[in-house]
């Protein structure tokens, strides 16, 4: 029986789609469930798998094609693996390179290329995932009980002598822009272009917030589940608590209508290897430290993965990015739009400040809020900003909300 593969169903935000590999060719049989072909939208890369053992009968759009919603990819022949299994006994050389080529196709991409830097052999790492595929866990697990295999990566691959680079030649390389780099880039440009953004800075004293941290961590780690403490958990509740007081940093802008949310939605930005992806915490002012917490490290591991889904990534009503984890001392944002305003984070740094007349050498951080001036005055930018510094300094505040 004859099964048409299609693209999964976009949502509103989603126009469109691009082939971005096809893990089976015609003729080869796949398991229910198994990895057909990779979609990449402009947010995430969704999964089309099998939908019952067969073969895969006919590819209908290559790698690299722009498809629609729920558009015909591929034709499956469904109940017809048996089927495969005489012509791979015509010809037995023919059939171990498919072994082959089926072993690689259970290693997923980022498995693939953590395998690929490392110089590790596929075939001697035990797969966990569906059907013994082979995962990044897997291999991150691999690496830990071999550590000798890590330092043969750089001996094994020679990169001048597969390019046949020359001492000294200046080379080039030209690569098409991923469909999320690029949305990426036309977003960010769109952004300046038609928000009349500015950014206002301030800088918090982390003392407080560091002292509560030391104090607690190991309480809190135990009480909730191995749920460490960090940092954006109090930013993100400072920062609830402040768009409540401000609403016009907490709205969006649609044509030339304002819409003011009674909710917070924050996004936190999170850096993958596709580039950089916000998934959102919803109803941020229910959601307690832990709960905070444990949600921003499952969005972290689930990135790393390839594994956040639309619906982790749409609406959000303010947004938050932490360059400091990088090492940044002071940045500008850019807006994520429809949304108003985006705070930025930095390193902590030790300065000398002066404390009612003594010079203290206190971890200060520099806070950055940039602002769509159209909606938000400067006014309520500073004090919202101003708000959110006084309580991270006094995080009693935002228990008695004063």
């Amino acid at each position: 029986m004859s099964i048409e593969i299609k693209t999964p169903t976009f949502p509103e935000s989603v126009a469109d789609g691009t082939v971005a590999t096809w893990h089976k060719q015609p003729g080869e049989a796949c398991a229910t469930d198994e990895l057909i072909v990779d979609i990449e939208t402009d947010k995430v890369v969704l999964e089309v798998v099998a939908p019952t053992d067969g073969v895969l009968k006919e590819i209908l759009k290559g790698e690299g094609d722009t498809v629609l919603s729920e558009e015909v990819l591929a034709i499956f022949e469904a109940g017809a693996a048996a089927s495969a299994a005489p012509a791979a006994a015509e010809a037995p050389a023919a059939s171990a390179d498919a072994s082959a080529s089926t072993d690689a196709e259970k290693v997923g991409p980022a498995a693939r290329k953590l395998i690929e830097e490392n110089g590790l052999d596929a075939n001697q790492i035990p797969g966990t995932g569906k059907n013994g595929g082979i995962t990044k866990e897997d291999v991150v697990n691999f690496l830990k009980t071999k550590p000798a295999a890590a330092p043969a990566a750089p001996v094994k691959v020679d990169n001048a002598a597969a390019l046949n680079i020359v001492s000294g030649e200046r080379v080039e390389k030209r690569v098409p822009m991923t469909r999320l780099r690029a949305t990426i880039a036309k977003r960010l440009v769109e952004a300046q272009q038609s928000a009349a953004m500015l950014t206002t800075y301030n800088e918090v004293n982390m003392k407080p917030i560091m002292e509560l941290r030391k104090q607690y961590k190991d309480l809190f780690e135990k009480t909730h589940n191995g749920t460490r403490l960090g940092f954006m958990s109090f930013f993100v509740k400072a920062a609830t608590e402040a768009l409540k007081r401000f609403p016009a940093v907490n709205a969006s802008i649609d044509g030339n209508d304002m819409v003011y949310h009674g909710y917070q939605d924050i996004g936190v930005a999170v850096s993958t290897e596709r580039g950089l992806m916000v998934p959102v915490l919803r109803d941020t002012d229910a959601m307690t430290l832990a709960d905070v917490e444990s949600t921003i490290a499952d969005f972290g591991k689930r990135g790393r993965d390839g594994k956040l889904g639309l619906d982790d990534m749409q609406g959000g009503t303010f947004t938050i990015t932490n360059g400091g984890v990088f090492g940044s001392l002071m940045s500008t944002p850019i807006l994520n739009p429809p949304q108003t305003a985006i705070m930025g984070m930095h390193k902590i740094q030790d300065r000398p400040m002066a404390v009612n007349g003594q010079v203290e050498i206190l971890p200060m951080m520099y806070l950055a809020l940039s602002y769509d001036h159209r909606m938000i005055d400067g006014k309520e930018a500073v004090q919202f900003l101003v708000t959110i510094k006084d309580l991270l300094e006094d995080p009693a505040r935002m228990l008695l909300e004063v």
